[in-house]
């Protein structure tokens, strides 16, 4: 059970990783704002640094990771794209950000209790996704 929740959890917080990083690449060409840009590029780094971690366990485990959910990608992907071509501002790229961000923390504590068998390792970096996520979503707040 310990091992079948951890390889899920890992999954789940490979997924979530791509899934920041691909939002991210979408709209750093579009900011304006030399901080937001720094912003985003360092909390970027932070997520391929975790999605190493998470790599090598999931390595350890015999196991290839999950890709995030096609639907959700694509849907992500449009609404970005739409929301730029009526606004190519800070203001529009922060907003869609911190949505990502709150929808990111919000499926993420879903999985931590979904898969509380998980160890505490898996555990850990799940917390630090997390808390990447919501400085993320604080430290853009002065650009909505």
């Amino acid at each position: 059970m310990i091992e079948d929740d951890t390889i899920k959890l890992l999954r789940e917080c490979d997924a979530g990783i791509k899934m920041g990083v691909a939002s991210i690449d979408d709209v750093l060409d579009y900011v304006h704002d030399g901080t937001l840009r720094k912003c985003l590029a360092d909390c970027k780094e932070k997520h391929d640094k975790l999605k190493e971690e998470i790599r090598v366990l999931l390595e350890k485990y015999h196991d290839d990771g999950k890709e995030p959910n096609s639907m959700a990608k694509g849907m992500s992907w449009m609404k970005t794209n739409v929301k730029l071509v009526m606004d190519e501002s800070d203001e529009t790229i922060a907003d869609l950000i911190t949505d990502g961000c709150n929808m990111g923390v919000k499926s993420l504590h879903k999985y931590l209790n979904q898969y509380k068998a998980a160890d505490e390792k898996t555990k850990d970096i799940a917390k630090r996704l997390i808390n990447l996520e919501e400085k993320l979503a604080v430290d853009i707040r002065g650009f909505l």
